[in-house]
C-alpha cells in the first residue's frame, strides 16, 4: 500500500524513501551530502551526513526513539512541524516500511560523539541500540536487504536509482549525491550549484532555446501558522520544439500526474502571455489558448509545504486547492513583471505562441473538415478498421498492424469477440518535427485517432477510449523497429495519458519456428534458438551433461547456414535444415500464416506483450528529441555510442 508495487518499481521505492529521510535534513540544512551503494551481495546502503536520527529513550513507549523511527507507523519527525519545515514524506512511515519489507536492516546513528546500532530482521528488532564506538561526526547509515518472498525481483538496476538521484540533485540546489555499483564498478555524482535552472539547461541541451532560462522564487514563512509555510521555484525557457515538457514537483516528489501547483501555472501563464499581447497589439487574429502558451516550453516547478494533501499512496499528484490560488497569483505577478523589464524576450516568446494559435487554428479546420467527411467523428469509423463485437472497452483490444498483408493474416487469425485489427500503410509522420496542424492532416494518424475515438491535445478523453489495450504489432526487423518508434513518438507526445494509464503495448512476434518431428518451438532470440537446437539434438542422456562437441556442432550449423537451406515454402521466410531439425526464420508478420500469428503474438493465453511504461520522464523525453527531432549531430553521436550494443544487425 505505502510502496505501489511489489515489482520492480515498488523495489526501488524503497530506495526513496530512505533517500527521502537524508534530503528531508538536507531541507532542514543540516545535511550536505548523501551516497548511495548498490553493494556486491545485493543490499543497498544509504548515508548521510545529517544529525543522525535521535537514540535517547522515549518517554512514552521506554524504548529508544531510534527504534520508535525504524519500528512504528507515523513516528517520525515529519509529523512534528518544529523538526522539519517541509518533508516528502506524505505518511512518516517509510523508513519504518522500508525496515517491514526488508529480510534485515541495520541502522548506525553517529549522534552526540558515539556511534550507536541496531538491528532488525523482517522489521523486529533483534538486537538492542548498542555503542559501537566513538565520532566527532554527525549522521545516519541504514543497510537494507528487500525481502524476496515479498518482491519479484529484489536486484536493483543502477539507471533507475540514478535518474531519481539526479533530480533530487536538481532541486536541491548544491546538495552532494553519489551512486555507487560495487557489483560493476559504475559511480555517479550529481552536485548543480543552479539548481533547477540547471534542471532546464539539461532538459534543453538538445533543443534550440528561444531565450534564456527565466527563474523564479518566493518564500512565505509564518512563524505563528508553520503549516502555512509555503515556497516555490519556476525555471522555464522556450525552445523552437513543438512539445511542452513541465516537471512538477512537491516536496521534491515528482509528481507525474501534475496537481493544483501545475494548473496554477499553467493559468498564469496563459493569462500574462494574453495580457501582455493585448497591451502591446502583437495579439494575432486567433486567441490564445493554454496549449499555444505552452508549445516548446521546456518548465520546472517546485513548490515546497509543510502539510501536503497528495492524492494516491504513491504521491503523483498534488491534491491542495488553496495552492492552485497561491501559485498562480505568485507566478502572474512574477511575469507579469518579468515581460514588462524584457520586452525583447517577450516578444520572442509570444511571436512563438502566436504561430503556434495560427497552426491550432489550421488545425481545428482540418478536424471540422474531417468530421464532415466522417473521419474524426465518434460514429464514423475508419474503412480499415476491422473492429470486434464486444461494446466494452475494459475488455477490447486494438491491434496497430504494419501492412495490408501482416493485417490480413491478423484478421483472419484473431478472436473477433474482442480483438480489434488496424491496418496501416507504411510509416507514419514523425511527430517530433512537424505541428499540430501537420499532424491532425496526416492520413494514418488521423485513422489512428478517429479508431480509439478519445481524440487528442486539449480535446482528449479517455472515457471515449474504445479500446483499453492498444497494442503496436510490427516485423521484427529495423523497418519494424522505426515504425514502432514512430508510433510511440506520437503516443508519447499526443496521447500520454494512454502511456500513463498502462493502455499501450507492443507485441513480441517470435523470430524462428523450430520444427523435429511433431514438436514445435517459436523463440524470440537467437540465444533462444541455439538453446533450442541444442536441446534438440541432444539425446536423453546428453541432456543430463551436454558437452562441448553440441556447442560446437550448433556454432558450426550456423556457420555453414547458407550450405543448409531448403525451399522457401512459397514466401519470403528462410528455411533452414540442420539434421533432422528444420529452422524458419521469419521476417515479418506477413509471411506468418493465421494460425501461427495467433498462437503466437496473439492468443493472450500464449503471447507475451511488452507494456510500455515512462520510468524516467527525463530520459524518454531526451531520446525522443535525439532519435526523432531536427538536430543531426546528437543523433549520430548516439548512434556512435550504441552501435557496439546491437548484437546482430538485421538489415
Amino acid at each position: 500500500m505505502y510502496i505501489g508495487s511489489t515489482g520492480f518499481r515498488g523495489l526501488h521505492h524503497l530506495v526513496y524513501e530512505v533517500v527521502d529521510n537524508s534530503i528531508d535534513e538536507a531541507l532542514a540544512g543540516f545535511c550536505t551530502k548523501i551516497q548511495v551503494t548498490i553493494n556486491k551481495d545485493g543490499t543497498c546502503t544509504v548515508i548521510d551526513n545529517g544529525r543522525g536520527i535521535p537514540v535517547e529513550i522515549h518517554s512514552k513507549y521506554n524504548v529508544s526513539a531510534l527504534q520508535i523511527v525504524m519500528t512504528k507507523l507515523h513516528a517520525g519527525g515529519k509529523f512534528d512541524s518544529n523538526t522539519y519545515k517541509v518533508s516528502g514524506g506524505l505518511h512518516g512511515v517509510g523508513v519504518s516500511v522500508v525496515n517491514a519489507l526488508s529480510t534485515f536492516l541495520v541502522v548506525e546513528v553517529k549522534r552526540d560523539g558515539k556511534i550507536y546500532t541496531q538491528r532488525y530482521e523482517c522489521g523486529k528488532e533483534v538486537s538492542e541500540v548498542t555503542v559501537i564506538g566513538t565520532s566527532t561526526e554527525n549522521g545516519t547509515k541504514v543497510t537494507f536487504l528487500p525481502d524476496k518472498e515479498i518482491f519479484e525481483t529484489i536486484e536493483f538496476n543502477f539507471e533507475t536509482l540514478s535518474s531519481r538521484l539526479r533530480e533530487l540533485a536538481f532541486l536541491n540546489k548544491g546538495l552532494e549525491i553519489s551512486l555507487k555499483d560495487e557489483r560493476d564498478g559504475k559511480e555517479h555524482t550529481f552536485k548543480y550549484d543552479g539548481g533547477i535552472v540547471s534542471f532546464v539547461e539539461f532538459l534543453n541541451k538538445n533543443k534550440t532555446p528561444v531565450n534564456g532560462v527565466i527563474y523564479f522564487e518566493k518564500d512565505k514563512v509564518d512563524d505563528k501558522l508553520p503549516e502555512k509555510n509555503f515556497s516555490i521555484q519556476l525555471a522555464m525557457q522556450y525552445n523552437d520544439s513543438y512539445q511542452e515538457n513541465i516537471f512538477s514537483f512537491a516536496n521534491n516528489i515528482n509528481t507525474i500526474e501534475g496537481g493544483t501547483h501545475l494548473n496554477g501555472f499553467k493559468s498564469a501563464l496563459t493569462r500574462v502571455i494574453n495580457s501582455y499581447a493585448k497591451k502591446n497589439n502583437i495579439l494575432g487574429e486567433t486567441p490564445i489558448s493554454g496549449e499555444d502558451a505552452r508549445e516548446g516550453i521546456t518548465a520546472v516547478i517546485s513548490v515546497k509545504l509543510s502539510q501536503p494533501q497528495f492524492e494516491g499512496q504513491t504521491k503523483t499528484k498534488l491534491g491542495n486547492s488553496e495552492i492552485k490560488g497561491v501559485v498562480e497569483s505568485l507566478v502572474g505577478d512574477f511575469l507579469s513583471s518579468y515581460f514588462d523589464e524584457n520586452p525583447k524576450v517577450a516578444k520572442e516568446v509570444i511571436s512563438k505562441v502566436v504561430m503556434a494559435a495560427t497552426a491550432r487554428e489550421a488545425a481545428r479546420k482540418a478536424r471540422e473538415l474531417a468530421r464532415r467527411k466522417g473521419v474524426l467523428s465518434g460514429g464514423g469509423l475508419p474503412g480499415k478498421l476491422a473492429d470486434c463485437s464486444n461494446t466494452d472497452p475494459a475488455k477490447c483490444e486494438l491491434f496497430l498492424v504494419e501492412g495490408d498483408s501482416a493485417g490480413g493474416s491478423s484478421r483472419q487469425g484473431r478472436n473477433r469477440e474482442f480483438q480489434a485489427i488496424l491496418p496501416l500503410k507504411g510509416k507514419i509522420l514523425n511527430v517530433e518535427k512537424a505541428r499540430i496542424n501537420k499532424v491532425i492532416t496526416n492520413e494514418e494518424i488521423s485513422i489512428i485517432i478517429s479508431a480509439l475515438g478519445c481524440n487528442i491535445g486539449e480535446e482528449f478523453d479517455i472515457s471515449k477510449l474504445r479500446y483499453h489495450k492498444i497494442i503496436l504489432m510490427c516485423d521484427a526487423d529495423v523497418d519494424g523497429n522505426h515504425i514502432t518508434t514512430l508510433e510511440l513518438t506520437f503516443f508519447y507526445r499526443y496521447m500520454k495519458q494512454l502511456i500513463l494509464g498502462g493502455n499501450l503495448f507492443i507485441a513480441q512476434p517470435p523470430l524462428y519456428r523450430i520444427k523435429k518431428g511433431k514438436t514445435v518451438h517459436y523463440v524470440y532470440s537467437d540465444e533462444e534458438k541455439d538453446k533450442v537446437i541444442k536441446e534438440l539434438t541432444a539425446s536423453k542422456e546428453e541432456k543430463e551433461d551436454a558437452s562441448e562437441e553440441d556447442d560446437n556442432a550448433v556454432k558450426e550449423s550456423d556457420e555453414n547456414a547458407e550450405n543448409d537451406k531448403v525451399a522457401k515454402d512459397g514466401s519470403n521466410q528462410e528455411t533452414k535444415k540442420i539434421g533432422n531439425i528444420i529452422v524458419q526464420r521469419f521476417k515479418g508478420l506477413g509471411e506468418m500464416n493465421p494460425e501461427q500469428l495467433w498462437e503466437t503474438t496473439m492468443n493472450p493465453g500464449t503471447r507475451t506483450l511488452k507494456q510500455v511504461r515512462i520510468e524516467d520522464a527525463v530520459e524518454a523525453d531526451a531520446i525522443f528529441t535525439i532519435l526523432m527531432g531536427e538536430e543531426v549531430e546528437p543523433r549520430r553521436k548516439f548512434i556512435q555510442e550504441n552501435a557496439k550494443l546491437v548484437d546482430e544487425l538485421d538489415v
